[in-house]
Order: C-alpha cells, then sequence, then structure tokens
C-alpha cells in the first residue's frame, strides 16, 4: 500500500512542504493529501495590500498543483487524533475523516486579542483573506478626514499602517504600539522608518498599552482615549488550538514541540511546520512566526521526510536569517540586514530600493509556491548567487 501523508494547510509552509515532497517521492510510493479551507492560496505578507483595495493575483490550488500528483481537500480541520491516525474534516459535503501515515502539521497562525475587550466586536484585522476583505470594504465605506488606528508596532502594524496612508491620503491614519515603533531596527533603518511615517501623516503613539477597543475609539492606559472610527488589530498572533487538544507535546503557545528536521519530539509520524511549529534556529533560539522561517522549515520536513522513506541520510542544518525586509506602501520599504541569530545588523537597504527587494521577496516566495515541483532555472539560480553576494537574500 501506498505511504499517505497528509498535509494540512496551504500557506507558505505547508503548500512548499506538498509540492517538495511532491518532487522528492514517487507517486508510486506515496499519496500525498493538501487540506487546505481556501481553494487558493493565499499571499499573506499582501493581506494589506487587499485590504487597501489593490487586487492580488488568483492562485487556485488545483492549477498549482495539477499533473504533480497532490491530492487537495478543500475542507477546514476540526480535529486531530493523533493515536489513531486521523484527521476531522468540515467541508461543503458535511463531515469527513482521513486517514494518515505520516501527518504534516501546518495551520499557521491568526491574530489574538490578549483578552483586551472590544477586539472582537470591534476591531478589524488582516490575519487572513477575509478578514483582509472586511477592513477592505469598511475603509471603502469612510468619508475624507476619517480616522484610522492601527494597533500593533510590529511589521504587520507598520505595513498596514503605511499601506492606508498611501492608498488613502484623505484618512487621518494613526499607529499606537505597546513599545517603540520600529524599535528593533537598526538605527540607519529606524531613522528611515519614522521619516516615512512623518511623511505619510501617520500620527505615532509609542508605548500605549490598549486596555479597551470601542466602537469608535480605543482607550490606552497612558494616553487615554484615541478616536478611531476604524480599529485596525495587529498586536500578535496566536496558533490555532487543535495541536494543544492532542497527545503532541507543545509549547505553552500551543505550537508543536519538533527537532532539528521539524518532527514532533513525541510522535514520530507528525511533522510540524510553519507559525505551528516550535523549533530552535541558528544560536539556539526559537524561529519566529514568518515567512522567512515557514519556507525553510517546509524545506527541513520535506527533505528529512523523504530521506527517512527512502532509506537515505537524513539532512539536518540550523535555520537562520539574512534579513527582515518591511513594505511601506508601495513605492518605499526596508531591507534591515540581520545575523544568522536574527540580531540587526548596522546594514539596511531603504527607500525605493528596499521597496524593489521587498518585492523580489514576496514574488519569489509565490514562485516557489505556484512552481512546486519546479526547480529554478539555472540562470535564475545565477542571478540569485549574484543577489545574494550583494545583499545576504537568499533564494532557492
Amino acid at each position: 500500500m501506498k505511504h499517505r501523508i497528509v498535509v494540512l494547510g496551504a500557506g507558505y509552509a505547508g503548500a512548499v512542504t506538498a509540492g517538495r515532497l511532491a518532487r522528492r517521492l514517487h507517486r508510486d510510493d506515496v499519496e500525498i493529501t493538501l487540506v487546505n479551507g481556501d481553494p487558493e492560496f493565499v499571499e499573506r505578507v499582501r493581506l494589506h495590500q487587499l485590504a487597501t483595495g489593490q487586487d492580488l493575483r488568483p492562485r487556485p490550488l488545483r492549477a498549482v498543483y495539477a499533473g504533480t500528483g497532490v491530492r487537495l481537500r478543500t475542507a477546514w480541520v476540526a480535529s486531530v487524533d493523533t493515536d489513531r491516525k486521523t484527521v476531522a474534516l468540515t467541508g461543503e459535503q458535511g463531515p469527513d475523516t482521513l486517514g494518515y501515515d505520516t501527518l504534516v502539521y501546518a495551520l499557521g497562525s491568526t491574530t489574538t486579542d490578549h483578552g483586551v475587550p472590544g477586539v472582537a466586536e470591534y476591531a478589524h484585522d488582516v490575519a487572513g483573506k477575509q478578514g483582509a476583505l472586511r477592513l477592505r470594504a469598511r475603509l471603502a465605506e469612510l468619508e475624507p478626514g476619517a480616522t484610522v488606528l492601527v494597533v500593533g508596532g510590529g511589521l504587520t502594524g507598520i505595513e498596514a499602517a503605511t499601506e492606508i496612508a498611501e492608498a488613502r491620503p484623505d484618512l487621518e491614519v494613526s499607529l499606537a504600539a505597546r513599545s517603540g515603533v520600529g524599535d528593533w531596527l537598526g538605527d540607519k533603518a529606524r531613522r528611515h522608518l519614522h521619516l516615512v511615517l512623518d511623511r505619510l501623516g501617520v500620527a505615532v503613539h509609542e508605548r500605549a498599552d490598549v486596555t479597551r477597543v470601542e466602537a469608535d475609539a480605543v482607550v490606552t492606559a497612558e494616553a487615554g482615549r484615541i478616536p478611531a472610527r476604524v480599529t485596525v488589530w495587529t498586536a500578535g498572533f496566536a496558533v490555532h488550538p487543535i495541536a494543544a487538544a492532542t497527545t503532541l507535546t507543545v509549547s505553552d503557545a500551543g505550537q508543536i514541540v519538533v527537532d532539528a528536521t521539524m518532527r514532533s519530539v513525541s510522535h514520530p509520524d507528525v511533522y510540524a511546520v510553519g507559525d505551528a511549529a516550535r523549533a530552535e534556529g541558528a544560536g539556539g533560539k526559537p524561529l519566529r512566526m514568518a515567512c522567512a522561517t515557514a519556507t525553510p522549515m517546509a524545506w527541513q520536513a520535506a527533505d528529512a521526510l523523504a530521506a527517512r522513506l527512502t532509506g537515505r541520510k537524513v539532512p539536518q542544518s540550523a535555520i537562520g536569517y539574512t534579513a527582515q525586509c518591511i513594505s511601506l506602501g508601495r513605492r518605499d520599504g526596508i531591507l534591515q540586514r540581520v545575523t544568522h541569530e536574527d540580531e540587526v545588523t548596522s546594514t539596511a537597504i531603504a527607500g525605493r530600493g528596499g521597496a524593489r527587494l521587498k518585492e523580489l521577496i514576496c514574488s519569489a516566495a509565490a514562485w516557489s509556491v505556484s512552481h512546486p515541483t519546479m526547480l529554478m532555472p539555472a540562470r535564475r539560480r545565477r542571478l540569485a548567487a549574484t543577489r545574494e553576494a550583494r545583499t545576504g537574500l537568499v533564494t532557492t
């Protein structure tokens, strides 16, 4: 009988894992099933663009995996039984159960309200496609001069605030952060970030701990009440609770604890990749939730699983970083160089150059998903090697 591999989730991590397994293994030996609630691959790193009225290129998963041997199931995961090796699904055709020999868990993350009252009732988010579309519709209703407040000073908050401010200069956009906005960046990148925020007219509220979200404002412990016709909540992400409800060993945050090959430390027939996994990277530091993390985790898991199924040596290498990239609207951006351990350096590329590099990274990530069984052409590999030497940006 064929070895049954079930991949849950077709975000960057799950989609790349499924495609790489299809390239590494023969379809006569394995049956790969990819389960996803949306029939399309969603470029999560572009959802702030979708929210501001830009249309993203459709990427139907059936077209992506046509001819690869990967079977697609459009359904939502209700639960996982790691003792019986089954997955309970819900979809348009009702409940169903899917069995597996090896499971790849890649259900990603969603926004979390950290227990702040009013977030669920009044705030919008860009953590998923439906949330971004709801925000898009709400922004389209706003008249000139209306106030929009983005809560969260991380990458998602910065990108959302600058995208909204650039797309709708008639709105009063502000950004509230518990600490400093971009305070983890190097001096050059941080200065450029605040210059752009000022140029776009984004009012910045730093060290503003939001204690409540209301219909037309947020309340902070320090700054009091900040008016907001629309509140966009980007203050952190949390994993889905499905893994924590199983017998899998999970972290305090509910992530599946995995070894260097992305295999569960408690269940050798389960792999976890992307935001859903708690893995150590270079220097023993936990890998952060990011697209930059998801793809190399997918490579690691697929290569290790394929090696174990075919009796080859299991490859292992520490996952590290080269850069953090931030889009500041469509015409500006920052590429912040970091060490392998994700510590910032003094080197940064800002402005149009930073925007072009961020766009290149996003396009390359989408290309790797859209061409799951293709190796990068030789000319692209040579260009990528040259680009890596100049910028430290790794493409594969």
